[in-house]
């Protein structure tokens, strides 16, 4: 009894901390997807060496805010005592139901109705996974009926199966193949029907398990070229009817056989996502001749329940590793990137922002760029290990974020525009802050950061 009382208590707690009552999320005007043209694939190189410089003139324009994605579903429910924690976490869209769950289950009204209760406390909007293995155009339609016809979710983005290039190793044991072909005439099948439903959805995908800029066996992808054949096929065959076009990345483990990453490969790793984001521009352009929106729609430093090591995803450093990928995407015009998971199944298996008793240091990446600006203006680095992005927000107030990938605290020239020196408020995560207020500095000649850190300046005007 006295437990009951206890858990009751609980409850009327956690009530009085989540808005009173889910509301509607509303999309915001800059997360409606244009085509804009693709990024250049060469480095900007700075104007100033051997300094950190920002131009406010140089306006790049507006952040999209659904880069701040995670993913979730009916498997994946963040633990009881961590609520607080998860609507707190800054988390703008939530894709559900999230990995090869959706293709292995069908997705019940109550489920939608719970996760949409869910995202509504979080203040975020919904992406929807319908399901393409075993499952039927009609299914499909019918999911998208409930959600915005009978229910007036109004869910905007929906993908169709996930991960297609893994499907053939499932159904091996059927007798039965998967390929590039059926995928690709099934996905427009399943498409047409959703859109004959609710026309306005915007459709995502392909889904695919693996994309990056080298598609060479053992470079940079797990998978070899099939990922990149995959991808381009679907360009060509369905490049008229998807309106974002998506794919998966999980760098490491590097092969099936090797362990978790090093800081050192971690590190590195970071400025392959420049080239990333580049490659898929241009071949989106390359083959449907427009510039269509991107969605990162998992990803992750590892696709493994590695735990423990010094840049497994529970680590400092894949926090490090996080926010610089992170700058590198939203410097690349992503227009969404939902990383893996919200919570790890369970609550445990270090995959996530929120564990079972406490948050895993990524969460405190968001909570960084919870106060990043909206606007992206001009900023560069000429350190590898030195990253600088550079934001207005809507009141005009200069944000900028300063990520130290190195083991050494780093001292360097910083110059803001042709102003002399300006005053910033300070807020660091390190080994020993987490994402915490530490003060007031002058941004005068130089600047020191910690090892392992980013550094939130936000700027007095």
């Amino acid at each position: 009894m006295h437990r009951l009382l206890e858990i009751i208590i609980l409850v009327l707690m956690l009530s009085a901390c989540a808005p009173s009552a889910p509301t509607p999320v509303t999309l915001p005007a800059s997360a409606v997807p244009t085509q804009t043209p693709p990024p250049t694939p060469t480095l900007i190189p700075t104007p100033v060496p051997d300094t950190l410089f920002v131009d406010l003139s140089q306006s790049l324009g507006p952040i999209s805010p659904l880069v701040y994605g995670s993913n979730y579903g009916p498997w994946l429910t963040v633990p009881f005592y961590m609520l607080p924690q998860a609507f707190e976490s800054g988390v703008t869209i939530l894709r559900f139901p999230a990995g090869a769950w959706g293709d292995h289950n069908n997705v019940t009204p109550l489920q939608i109705d719970q996760f949409m209760d869910f995202a509504n406390q979080l203040g975020a909007m919904a992406i929807f996974h319908v399901r393409l293995l075993d499952g039927t155009p009609e299914q499909a339609a019918e999911m998208v009926r409930y959600t915005n016809v009978e229910k007036k979710y109004n869910v905007r983005y929906w993908s169709i199966g996930n991960e297609p290039t893994l499907f053939d190793a499932e159904i091996k044991n059927r007798g039965e193949s998967y390929d590039i072909e059926r995928f690709n005439s099934e996905w427009r099948t399943f498409a047409e029907a959703m859109k004959k439903v609710d026309p306005t959805i915007q459709l995502v995908g392909a889904e695919i398990n693996q994309f990056s800029f080298d598609p060479s066996p053992g470079a940079t992808t797990n998978f070899g070229p099939r990922d990149e054949e995959w991808f381009v096929e679907f360009l060509k065959a369905n490049g008229d009817l998807v309106d974002i076009v998506s794919f998966h990345r999980y760098p490491f483990p590097s092969s099936r056989t090797s362990g978790p990453p090093s800081i050192d490969e971690l590190r590195a790793n970071a400025q392959e996502w420049d080239k990333i984001i580049v490659h898929a521009h241009e071949l989106i352009h390359q083959y449907t001749g427009r510039d269509l929106p991107i969605a990162v729609t998992e990803f992750n430093s590892a696709y493994d329940k590695s735990v423990g090591g010094e840049a497994t995803p529970d680590s400092h450093y894949n926090a490090i590793w996080l926010a610089d990928v992170l700058g590198r995407m939203i410097k690349n015009d992503v227009f969404m990137a939902n990383e893996w998971a919200l919570t790890a199944k369970g609550g445990f298996g270090g995959l996530g922002l929120i564990g079972p008793f406490d948050v895993y240091p990524a969460y405190y990446t968001y909570q960084l760029y919870k106060k990043f600006g909206t606007e992206l203006v001009y900023s560069s680095s000429d350190d590898p290990n030195l990253s600088i992005y550079a934001a207005r927000n809507e009141d005009g107030a200069l944000t900028i974020l300063v990520i130290n990938l190195s083991s050494e605290e780093k001292t360097k020239s910083i110059r803001i525009g042709d102003q002399a020196s300006v005053s910033a408020e300070v807020w660091l995560f390190d080994q020993t802050h987490r994402a915490e207020n530490v003060g007031v500095v002058e941004l005068s000649d130089s600047i020191t950061v910690p090892p392992q850190s980013i550094s939130l300046y936000i700027v007095s005007e």
